[in-house]
C-alpha cells in the first residue's frame, strides 16, 4: 500500500534543515575565524545548526495542526 507524504510538512522540514545549515555554517565559519580553528567549529556549527533547524520545523509543523 502506497502512502502520501503531507507535502507541506515536508516542505517546513526541508526549509528548517536548509536553514539550520546555512546559520550554522555561518556562525561555524565566523567562530573559526577568531579562534583559528576553521574546520573544526564549522563541521560543530553544521551538525548545531542541522539539529536546530530539524526541531524548527517539527515546531512549525505541530503549530499548523
Amino acid at each position: 500500500m502506497k502512502t502520501r507524504l503531507n507535502r507541506t510538512k515536508t516542505n517546513n522540514l526541508a526549509t528548517g534543515i536548509a536553514l539550520g545549515l546555512t546559520i550554522g555554517t555561518g556562525i561555524g565559519a565566523a567562530i573559526g575565524a577568531a579562534t583559528n580553528s576553521i574546520p573544526l567549529s564549522i563541521s560543530v556549527g553544521v551538525a548545531c545548526g542541522l539539529a536546530i533547524g530539524a526541531s524548527v520545523g517539527a515546531i512549525i509543523d505541530n503549530r499548523k495542526n
